[in-house]
């Protein structure tokens, strides 16, 4: 059995193949060469951090079907500076327009110790930027941003950094490692 977990650059998509239209985007065959391997879960071409990738079916169920409720720790830049309700209410869960989320973890942090993003987040003078720490058990299609914008703090970076007990710790963006 091969788990491999790749730091997932900005921009990249969660594919082996190249899309068919529209300009070409770097895939996970210009970072990845591991032959058998496919992704479990994804990341929008927009966020970064952890991919995990296995060649086994039944754990890349497990780590990606949401009936397991492994939990996903992510890095969320976000703009303005979210009070304790709006944190509160991610922690309750919030609606959005597929429904109710699950309750998560999140709390303000520090700004992390993370890499340049290529390209930059865009930067309003007047409006300010913070960081959360957000962990989910479920895995909607861009669900992170949308709870952070149903709050009234829209995402600027998603860095997903922690899926269950593996982490993205040690690994630089573009770089994989066996686990």
């Amino acid at each position: 059995m091969a788990l491999i977990a790749f730091n997932k650059p900005f921009g990249v998509l969660c594919q082996f193949s190249p899309e068919r239209t529209g300009p070409p985007r770097p895939t996970l065959a210009d970072f990845i060469d591991f032959p058998g391997v496919y992704p479990a879960g994804r990341l929008d071409h927009d966020s970064e951090g952890l991919l995990l990738l296995t060649d086994d079916g039944h754990l890349q169920s497990h780590i990606a079907d949401p009936r397991h409720k492994l939990p996903k720790t992510y890095l969320v830049q976000v703009e303005g500076e979210p009070d304790e309700a709006a944190l509160q209410a991610l922690c309750k869960g919030v609606t959005l327009k597929d429904g109710p989320t699950l309750p998560a973890r999140a709390e303000r942090i520090d700004d992390p110790a993370l890499w340049p993003r290529d390209p930059p987040i865009r930067v309003r003078k007047s409006i300010p930027d913070s960081w959360l720490r957000l962990t989910i058990r479920e895995g909607r299609n861009r669900q992170v941003r949308r709870m952070t914008a149903a709050v009234g703090h829209p995402t600027l970076r998603l860095v997903r950094w922690q899926i269950g007990d593996w982490t993205l710790d040690g690994i630089a963006p573009g770089e994989w490692r066996a686990l």
